[in-house]
């Protein structure tokens, strides 16, 4: 079985890693790189995705594990639990990015590898209309910070609303601007 895997996330100063694996048993029309689809597209493509894939599995690493492992360790724990339903069928795992942090003599990296092959396509589809749903919905617990609208990323509105609220729960204190500043969590 060939796996697509993909991640969302990694850049963000707030909220966890999402790291989709999907394996496609057909074709689906319409796939590639999740930042070059509408936001409505990406949705009905995920759900589309998860009907008809052999396998779907989505990880996520938090953002303490973020801080605690480093970015790319807590990329390699949300893979390892994407992974964890189809590990031991894995005959072959698509990597999008030049980097094989699961360390996996399967992995094959390829560099843009969410617009060339189908199964890393659809992984970067669902992990991040999973990850972007999440950050939504968190918004309702922390309003201050804008989170339905940039998902976490450090944008100038997230870094102001840092700078005048201090970080909460989800901000990564282990990146910058945030391990410089003083403040003690909410």
């Amino acid at each position: 079985m060939i796996i697509g895997v993909d991640e969302v996330g990694r850049g963000c100063l707030a909220g966890p890693v999402c790291v989709a694996a999907v394996a496609l048993s057909s074709p689906i029309t319409g796939l590639d790189d999740s930042k070059k689809i509408p936001a409505p597209k990406r949705k009905k493509l995920s759900i589309e995705i998860k009907q008809l894939a052999e396998y779907v599995g989505i990880g996520w690493a938090q953002p303490k594990e973020v801080d605690r492992h480093g970015i790319v360790g807590a990329l390699r724990l949300a893979a390892e639990r994407a992974l964890a339903g189809v590990n031991d069928r894995a005959t072959r795992i698509l990597l999008d990015g030049n980097s094989n942090y699961l360390h996996d003599t399967r992995v094959t990296t390829i560099i843009g590898g969410d617009g060339l092959e189908d199964c890393i396509s659809a992984a970067s589809i669902v992990a991040k209309v999973a990850r972007d749903s999440y950050m939504q919905a968190v918004d309702a617990l922390f309003p201050q910070y804008g989170f339905a609208s940039h998902v976490g990323y450090g944008t100038k509105a997230h870094r102001l609303a840092i700078t005048t609220h201090g970080p909460c729960a989800l901000h990564r204190m282990s990146f910058a601007p945030l391990k410089t500043l003083s403040y003690v969590l909410n």
